[in-house]
């Protein structure tokens, strides 16, 4: 993040930037993202559309960071240490319940779609949530190979991200149903963590 950035969004309160991020998502389930303007967000929030300028500089900053925002937990990948790649993975997937997966869900499905139309979209989206989020599964997968149960050589490492937001969006789109805990659980077990060379016993 700039400075500029920093300094931009030091001026509200967390609770205050969580309330607005918390209504955006509501706008963004309501209308989807084509339809979603900062005039809706402003009144819906009793903001002025140019804090929300001053604190975002536009539509896909801010719903990037609203999407990002809303990640369960508020703890990063990084920071779950449960001392094997396959407790981090499913630490990871018992963070969110399956209600909430099926609203994230729903959400990401709209928001895949505008990504297409919309490249200021797409580059938020890469600075605020699928680099910071690569980063942090890069960190769990160093600490699995210096534990030794992955192989440094073990070509699966640069696809772990495609291979579960895979996971995530076919369920949708093959079996027709939400993601849920089990699902995803049972997929890192039989997908992601084979593909890798780690026993899931």
């Amino acid at each position: 993040m700039t400075e500029t950035a920093t300094a931009r969004r030091s001026r509200i309160t967390p609770e205050r930037e969580a309330e607005l991020y918390g209504a955006v998502l509501d706008l963004l389930r309501e209308v989807g993202y084509d339809a979603l303007t900062m005039d809706a967000v402003a009144a819906r929030t009793r903001s002025s559309k140019a804090t929300l300028y001053r604190q975002w500089g536009g539509k896909a900053e801010l719903v990037a960071r609203a999407v990002r925002h809303s990640k369960p937990g508020g703890v990063g990948l990084s920071e779950i240490d449960t001392g094997s790649l396959r407790g981090d993975l499913h630490a990871l997937t018992l963070r969110s319940d399956d209600c909430e997966m099926e609203q994230n869900s729903a959400l990401m499905r709209g928001l895949a779609m505008a990504i297409h139309g919309n490249p200021d979209l797409l580059d938020a989206f890469r600075e605020h949530l699928i680099e910071p989020e690569m980063a942090e599964f890069r960190t769990v997968l160093q600490r699995a190979v210096d534990r030794g149960e992955v192989r440094p050589d073990n070509p699966a490492i640069e696809f772990v991200m495609h291979m579960v937001i895979g996971g995530f969006a076919a369920r949708t789109m093959i079996d027709e149903m939400p993601p849920t805990q089990s699902f995803l659980l049972s997929y890192i077990d039989a997908v992601v963590l084979p593909a890798l060379g780690v026993p899931t016993s």
